[in-house]
């Protein structure tokens, strides 16, 4: 291959928000040109959480890839493709199945976490215990080099890079690159409620593709500081999520008017409306241009349709060809004409 190759992805349950770019998204659009860029629509993990309401998965497909052509991947350059459309895919991951035990499986920190954070108890899916497996396939299948994710999936990286290491060995080969894995500026980015974690299901998040109004709606219902009665009393800078928005979202012309604002809220000199405001107007200035590249794909729906098509088959040929490579190494291929 000419390029290094980066794998990664989202699982369709819902559109992209600032915490997806922050985590993952502004890594792909930087390094799309340095690397041969593959972006995945894990459509079929999604059935692990909708299995009971699937017919929204493709919709959620689109809208996802909606986000990531919006946020500025280019389709010349960057392979879309769903998981769903690569059958060889699943003979990968089942034979990567063949060499994580059940209790490694079941160890994942990432699959506990969900569990738990999910309320499942002991109701949950092989599929969902078999995600990092079904991950690892999605990665090694295109030999990806370097994976962008956010911090709640290097636990699934590891994982991947173990499953790595094992075929390697068994076939005497570096048949797979061992896959690096990028963090984002941000591992988890706050909610606007003030939660550690920004999440669809929490109802705590802006989304990359929302109308100026709502956005400046959320922004001025955020979650501030606490403590803070009056605009006179001295607030608290370190971990308040308007501000952690304007140190992430605003650009170096902000930097002495965020420093001042910072000054004065901690002296109870400026209100939460005011320093709200102006945030308002940082995440429309961030957000306007993303929204613009949405709404001229969002109105042709068979370019992006075609974009899915072409990648998914271009997908397909390499997993084709890992597949074979791994069927004729494990000695799996002896019969097959």
């Amino acid at each position: 291959m000419a390029k290094k190759r980066i794998l990664t992805g989202d699982t369709p349950t819902g559109k992209l928000h600032i915490g997806h770019y922050v985590g993952t998204l502004e890594n792909r659009v930087k390094l799309q040109n340095e690397y041969e860029t593959f972006i995945l629509s894990a459509d079929t993990h999604a059935l692990s959480t909708l299995s009971k309401t699937p017919t929204v998965i493709g919709e959620h497909t689109f809208q996802n890839v909606l986000d990531n052509l919006a946020v500025g991947l280019d389709p010349k350059n960057v392979v879309f493709w769903t998981e769903s459309g690569v059958p060889e895919l699943y003979e990968l991951a089942a034979i990567m199945s063949m060499y994580v035990s059940h209790n490694r499986a079941l160890r994942n920190p990432t699959v506990k976490d969900e569990i738990k954070m999910k309320g499942l108890g002991d109701h949950f899916s092989l599929g969902f215990v078999n995600y990092p497996i079904f991950q690892a396939a999605d990665i090694l299948g295109v030999k990806a080099h370097l994976v962008p994710v956010g911090v709640d999936q290097v636990a699934h990286l590891e994982q991947s890079r173990e499953i790595a290491r094992d075929l390697n060995a068994i076939t005497e080969t570096e048949l797979f690159p061992i896959p690096e894995v990028l963090v984002g500026r941000v591992g988890k980015l706050v909610g606007t409620d003030g939660n550690p974690k920004m999440g669809k299901s929490l109802g705590n998040t802006i989304y990359l593709g929302e109308s100026k109004e709502e956005v400046q709606k959320k922004v001025m219902g955020m979650y501030t500081d606490p403590m803070r009665i009056r605009a006179t009393d001295p607030g608290t800078v370190e971990g308040n999520p308007v501000f952690i928005y304007l140190d992430l979202f605003g650009t170096d012309s902000d930097a002495s008017a965020v420093a001042d604002f910072k000054a004065r809220y901690v002296e109870g000199k400026v209100g939460d409306i005011e320093v709200k405001q102006y945030l308002a107007g940082v995440m429309e200035r961030f957000l306007a241009p993303i929204r613009e590249r949405r709404e001229y794909f969002e109105a042709r729906p068979d370019v992006v349709r075609q974009i899915m098509i072409d990648g998914t088959l271009r997908a397909r040929e390499e997993n084709a060809l890992t597949l074979k490579e791994l069927r004729t190494l494990l000695n799996l291929s002896v019969f097959v004409g």
